[in-house]
């Protein structure tokens, strides 16, 4: 199979050509066929690969695949990588070391197979098992949320992968990438964690922290939190993207020490939990205005007396 044949575009005389009807330049294999795996499963095939077999343990899982990857077969996972050229892993974080040793430990035969992760936390010396068994190993991570929803496909358009690869693997990772309609970012790595603590922290802990402002404002008598911070928080957060730390604005920017001391008061007599995140925050938000000079020494040592423990 020639891994390196781009299909046919079609002709005037036949019209566009269906991903369906391209010529396979890739079989590919899904062991964890969950919402991130059929979601690139799908990507893949339209851009002109195969997917010839998956994995999936819940039900609902191998419904989802059975929907989406009509082609497939559903299997087990050394028959998945039997069956494949590239192998995508798509299991929880936790779950990859052991199924990448677990894998080799069945004799399924890897060597010349690409096999591609989409963990965050890892680069590739997960797959070391696979490596030393002559697999070709892969770290594609997708920045994005799945929720088994039809438009994880359309999401992938646009979004950045964190890509780590052993360099002659490279052009291959960031091929693929760009085939699923997605942005390689080459990730070093021993950067692969902080990495991933970053993207962990900003998107799911602002989960957490719009939930808890929504509960203290349906607590204050706002009948519809969301529809009053859609508007604030939309603006924040675009200010944020374009502009940094200068997007800043608020109490702790301003450096207006009382009412800070009023919002730890008031935090305190709702949720110790909320009380905390609230300082922690606050205390780091005064770090950096300080350093980006938005705020006096003066007036951030009289936030940090008030946001002392």
């Amino acid at each position: 199979m020639d891994r390196h044949r781009t299909p046919s575009s079609g002709t005037p005389e036949n019209g566009p050509v269906r991903p369906e009807d391209r010529p396979a330049r890739l079989a590919v294999g899904i062991v964890g066929a969950g919402r991130v795996g059929t979601a690139l499963g799908v990507a893949l095939t339209r851009a002109g690969h195969r997917v010839t077999a998956a994995a999936a343990v819940s039900d609902r899982s191998q419904r989802r695949a059975g929907e989406l990857l009509p082609g497939a077969v559903l299997t087990t996972p050394q028959e998945v990588v039997a069956a494949a050229d590239l192998v995508l892993l798509t299991v929880p974080d936790d779950a990859l070391p052991e199924l990448a040793a677990g894998l080799v430990a069945t004799g399924v035969p890897v060597t010349g197979k690409l096999v591609a992760h989409t963990s965050g936390r890892y680069g590739t010396a997960v797959l070391d098992p696979i490596t030393r068994a002559g697999g070709l190993p892969l770290a594609l991570h997708p920045v994005m949320t799945f929720t088994g929803r039809p438009d994880d496909v359309s999401r992938l358009t646009g979004i950045s992968f964190g890509v780590t690869a052993p360099e002659p693997l490279r052009p291959v990772a960031e091929a693929l990438v760009l085939e699923m309609g997605g942005e390689p970012s080459w990730i070093e790595e021993a950067r692969r964690p902080l990495y991933h603590a970053a993207l962990a922290g900003g998107a799911n802990h602002l989960v957490t922290l719009v939930v808890e402002a929504m509960d203290m404002l349906a607590r204050a008598g706002v009948a519809e939190p969301g529809r009053m911070l859609g508007p604030l928080l939309g603006a924040a957060l675009d200010n944020a993207l374009r502009l940094g730390i200068d997007g800043l604005t608020g109490p702790v920017a301003r450096g207006d020490a009382g009412t800070v001391a009023g919002h730890v008061a008031a935090l305190g007599g709702e949720s110790r939990e909320g009380r905390a995140a609230y300082v922690a925050l606050a205390r780091l938000t005064a770090d950096r205005a300080l350093a980006a000079g938005m705020l006096k020494a003066e007036d951030a040592e009289r936030l940090l007396e008030v946001l002392a423990d």
